[in-house]
């Protein structure tokens, strides 16, 4: 099998000039060896997984997670930081002494990363890390299999 690559220059890479003397430098050596059967199979294995449903149930509570407290996230911080440039009255606004309006929301936004973080680490610990070591398991021992028990 030969990797075509239309952007690779091997006379630019310095393969198949000349090497010094006058001959041919050594062939390019293959990027890739060649599919074997047991590699082909243990790639199917992982295909299999892919478009399983439990493979599709562990993604699917990762996105349904990340996804709206990222937007979440998003807006909160556009939020900010439009609020800071478009109304600075109300920013400066005193709260108690010298702390104003923008120094607590900046704090806030500090406060709401680490309540994201821990939040995500606890979903994933509650809802996908066993699910996902489970799925691992299986596809590993599946590979094994089809490589003849060699991984």
């Amino acid at each position: 099998m030969t990797y075509e690559d239309p952007w690779y220059d091997a006379l630019a890479s310095g393969w198949g000039g000349l090497d010094g003397t006058g001959r041919p430098a050594a062939a390019v050596p293959p990027a890739r060896g060649e599919p074997d059967a047991a590699g082909t199979r243990a790639r199917d294995v992982y295909v299999e997984v892919q478009r399983s449903q439990a493979f599709q149930e562990v993604r699917g509570r990762y996105r349904r997670f990340v996804v709206p407290g990222t937007a979440a996230f998003l807006v909160w911080y556009v939020g900010y930081v439009v609020a800071a440039t478009t109304a600075p009255g109300l920013m400066a606004r005193p709260v108690a002494g010298a702390v104003n309006v923008a120094m607590v929301a900046g704090l806030g936004q500090f406060l709401t990363t680490f309540l994201l973080t821990w939040a995500y680490s606890r979903h994933a610990r509650l809802r996908r890390d066993r699910a996902a070591l489970d799925l691992r398991w299986d596809t590993q021992e599946l590979a094994r299999g089809a490589q003849g028990g060699a991984l």
